[in-house]
C-alpha cells in the first residue's frame, strides 16, 4: 500500500487516497478471514490500522465543512 505525504497533497487528494487504502484494508481483512486458520495478530493490526484511517478520514471531512453558528 502506497503512504501519500500529506505535505504535498490537497485535502481532496489525501481523502481519496485515504479512502482507496481504507477500502483496501476492508478486502484484505475479508481475505484474511476466509483462510482457514486466520493469524489473528495480523488480523487485529490490519482492524487497527483501518480505524486509524477511518478516524482520518473523519478529520479532513470535518475540517471541509465549515462550522455554521445558530
Amino acid at each position: 500500500m502506497e503512504r501519500y505525504d500529506s505535505a504535498y497533497l490537497d485535502p481532496a487528494s489525501r481523502l481519496a487516497g485515504l479512502r482507496t487504502e481504507h477500502r483496501d484494508l476492508d478486502a484484505a481483512i475479508d481475505a484474511l478471514r476466509s483462510m482457514a486458520a486466520p493469524d489473528q495478530l495480523q488480523l487485529a493490526r490490519l482492524k487497527k490500522r483501518k480505524l486509524r484511517l477511518k478516524d482520518e478520514i473523519a478529520v479532513i471531512e470535518d475540517m471541509a465543512v465549515p462550522d455554521i453558528i445558530a
